[in-house]
Parts: C-alpha cells; structure tokens; sequence
C-alpha cells in the first residue's frame, strides 16, 4: 500500500523567481520496473548538462545578445537560469516543449550585473552554486547563494579557499562550511592554486574569477579534469593557455557574445549505453551526443569490459567534439577502474557499477571518494542498493569492489534524492528477476526530464505481444491540493 505523505512544492513561474507554494496530500511516487526481453533501436539525448549551465553563465557575462540551441529544461540548468535573471539578465525563450525551453536568447551585458534584490536560489545544483560564486566574486556587492536542503550540505570550503586568495570575501552560513554563501565581492588579484583534488567546478569557478582579476590566474590540476569552460571561454573569444597540468588566463578580457549549439549529454546516454552493453543482441545508436575527449571515458570502460562500442566524430560550432555513438550486446567482463579516467567519468561510476554487478568476474572502483559528496553518497548508495538487489558487493573509502554475474532481483530501491541513483537502478531493474521499485524517482528531472519516455521507447514496444505491457509503470496519486 502506497503511505500517504505531506508534500511542499515550489513552482519556478516563468524565471523570474516568484515561487507559489502548493501544500498537498499525496501518495508516494515511484517508478516500477519489470525485467526487459528487449532493447534498442536510435536515440538523441538531451542536451548535456555541463554545458548548459556554462553557456548560459558564459553567454550573461559576455557582450551581446546570444543564442543557446539544445538547452537542456533541467532542474538544475534552469536553477542557472534563474539565477542569471536574479542578477538582472534578460532571458528570452525562443522556444519549449512539455518539458521546458530548449532555446534561449541570453541578453549579456559584459559581466555587469544588477545587485539582487533577494537571495539567489540554486536549487540542487552544486555547479550553479560553485561557478557563479566564481563570477559574483568580482563584482562590486553583496550576494547570497542558497540552495536546498541537500546542496546545503555539500561541501564549499573547496573554492571558499581559492577565491578568499583572491580577495573575495565569502560567508559560509551551513554547517562544515556549507551554504548559504554570502560573497562580497571585491578587486581582485590573480593567483596560482594548486587543487588539492581534482574538480572541474572548482577550477572553473577559479577561471571565471581570473577574468575580473588582476593579472594571470593559474590553475594546477593533480588530473585532468572535463574541460568545457575552457573550449567554450576560447569560442567566446577568450584566451586560455593549457601547458601540460595547468591551465591559464588574463584577467579583463571581455567574452564575445556567440551563438552556441549544445550537444547531447554523453552522462545521460551512459544509462542507455550500459543497458545495451549488457543485454545480449541489443543494438542502439545514439545521436548528436557531445564526445569531448575529457567526458567520453565511459566509452572506454565499457570497450574495455568487451562491449561492441564505435563511434563517428564531427565538431560542433562552438568547439565541442560531437558524434554517434553504436553499442551492441554482447556480454561483460570486469575490469579495474581507477587513476586519471576516474575524473573523466565521476558521474557515471554508479551506471558503471551497475554493468559491473551485470558482468562476468570481478570490477573493482577505486580514487572515487568525491563520489561522497555529490547529491547524496554515491559509493554508499550504489553499494547498499546493489546488495538490496542480490549483488556480491563490497564498500571500500573510495570505491567498491563488486563479484559480477549473480542473478539480480527486483527490490525496494532508495533514490536518496539523487538523480543518478534513481537512474541507474531503473536500468539495473530491467536485468532483474520480479519487480523493482525507485521511490522518489521525480529526482530524475535534475538532469534527464523525459528519461522515462525515451526508457519506454528503448524497450521496443514494437517487438512486444499486444498483450504485454510495457515495463516502467509510474506510480503516483494526488488529493486533496490546496494552495
């Protein structure tokens, strides 16, 4: 029986950050997942995440008015967008479907933003929160960051240190030097900073704080990390200089306002890539998705777990190496997965360890203990969910170790409110014996709106008996609404 639960909802009207609260009495939501007898056929995912929000903080710091084709209605890139206009940032939507705009017109204005008349809200979204503290960091007033409950928690000592460095002024309000963040922004001075851990966000909201510093701003990575700001800051005009680990850039350089074209999130497609890795016979394509080199690990790991993988490159407008992606099923095998492609694949590694789990032999995760501080704890989540499911799976400080090949069955599955989680079990349900549950499933919106519908079309109703339902049923009744 479904327990009825108490809900808070907060509607985002037309980006303007007025919000209507809706109290209401409702049953719990989840997703029901039944095994699949098949899979395949051709998709394009929705527009990478990462890049949305670059081109949208990219495009309100630069010039002019500029176009964002492929935008993705996520939760959190339009937390970005909200927070843009929050700052004064004309955003204009050209054009939407049922789940949201997918082209806008961003107005920049040369990285002058008005002072927010009300707390700046990032919703879930850690890279909102992260990049933009790097650009509100050089503007000369005060502004507040918040977020929700769960991005409350993670951590922003991170780049509290490096933009402190730089003469920013920042007030972390949350416990452990979480948000709120209050930044007074202030002139300031380039530095050269050592990242005591790999991240992307981090170096990012560094490099975006260079360009309202004086001078040359240098970032040093221990790894590699997925470079998007740097191919789109070099589209825009600005120069960026990259010698071996570090990467450079002068401050006062103004962005040119670009047209930008988004492609395909490659960590959306990993869901699909694994489940058709997996499953024997299937053949899928994936189009138009981003292959950048610094995010297509997950195309290597599952090559090097046997999987029939190849792949056509092109080049999109505004620099970002685009392509399709053929996957055909033909079994795994484990593998070890640790050192320099960890970074390259942090978001995949819980679709990862579910191919793991559906492979032959031994996979073992390691120098994966950021995956601790995402929107939930990846490695404890994936790990207690796997075993939940019957898998032979064991915990480590940064990673897991997991004995592929035991039967999965259907079980009662935790999202924790992460939408990766709730994504990469819905795919594990399809390998399982029975029924399998996510609860809390309206996570998935965070990143991959429609997941369920391209799920269901993958699963090739056409090859299906009249008579046998399609296997991802949602479960959800509301009553008794009230504003």
């Amino acid at each position: 029986m479904l327990e009825k639960t108490e809900l808070t909802v907060f509607l985002r009207i037309n980006f303007n950050n007025k919000f209507i609260k809706i109290t209401m009495s409702r049953k719990t939501d989840v997703l029901r997942i039944k095994k699949a007898k098949s899979f395949g056929g051709e998709i394009s995912v929705p527009g990478d995440k990462s890049i949305s929000h670059r081109a949208v903080m990219l495009a309100a710091i630069s010039n002019g008015p500029c176009r964002v084709d492929g935008f993705l209605p996520s939760d959190d890139c339009l937390s970005t967008v909200g927070a843009i206009r929050t700052l004064g940032i004309q955003v204009d939507i050209l054009d939407e479907d049922k789940y949201g705009p997918n082209r806008l017109m961003i107005h920049g204005r040369g990285g002058k933003f008005n002072p927010p008349l009300e707390n700046i809200d990032c919703g879930n979204s850690g890279t909102t929160m992260r990049l933009l503290s790097g650009i509100l960091a050089g503007q000369k007033f005060t502004s507040v960051l918040m977020g929700d409950d769960s991005l409350s928690q993670r951590p922003m000592q991170r780049i509290i240190e490096p933009l402190k460095l730089m003469g920013c002024e920042i007030i972390a309000s949350g416990k452990n030097n979480s948000a709120p963040l209050t930044i007074n922004g202030a002139d300031l001075e380039a530095v050269r900073y050592e990242l005591p851990i790999a991240s992307a966000q981090v170096k990012s909201a560094i490099m975006l704080a260079g360009l309202f510093a004086k001078g040359k701003t240098t970032v040093v990575e221990p790894l590699q990390t997925r470079d998007h700001t740097e191919k789109m800051l070099d589209f825009f005009q600005v120069k960026t200089i990259r010698s071996n680990d570090e990467i450079s850039i002068d401050g006062g350089q103004i962005l040119e306002s670009r047209d930008i074209i988004i492609p395909g999130d490659i960590s959306s497609a990993a869901f699909w890539f694994v489940s058709a890795a997996a499953f024997s016979g299937a053949k899928l394509t994936v189009k138009n998705v981003g292959l950048n080199p610094s995010r297509n690990g997950i195309l290597k790991i599952l090559t090097r777990m046997g999987a029939n993988v190849s792949e056509s490159i092109d080049t999109s407008g505004n620099g970002e190496e685009i392509g399709n992606v053929s996957i055909e099923g033909v079994g795994l095998k484990g593998i070890e997965i640790n050192g320099d492609i960890v970074p390259n694949i942090i978001d995949e590694i819980p679709i990862i360890a579910v191919a793991g789990a559906l492979a032959e032999g031994k996979t073992v995760i390691k120098d994966a203990a950021e995956l601790r501080v995402k929107e939930s704890d990846r490695i404890s989540a994936v790990a207690g969910n796997l075993k939940a499911m019957g898998a032979d799976v064991k915990e480590t400080d940064d990673g897991m170790v997991i004995n592929g090949g035991r039967p999965l069955v259907g079980a009662n599955i935790d999202s924790y409110g992460d939408h990766r989680i709730a994504m990469a079990f819905s795919v594990a349900g399809l390998f399982a014996e029975g029924e399998t549950v996510i609860n809390n499933p309206e996570c998935i919106a965070v990143s991959y709106p429609n997941f369920e519908t391209h799920l269901k079309e993958l699963l090739s109703p056409n090859k299906r008996g009249l008579d046998e339902p399609i296997p991802v049923i949602r479960s959800l009744s509301v009553e008794n609404d009230k504003d």
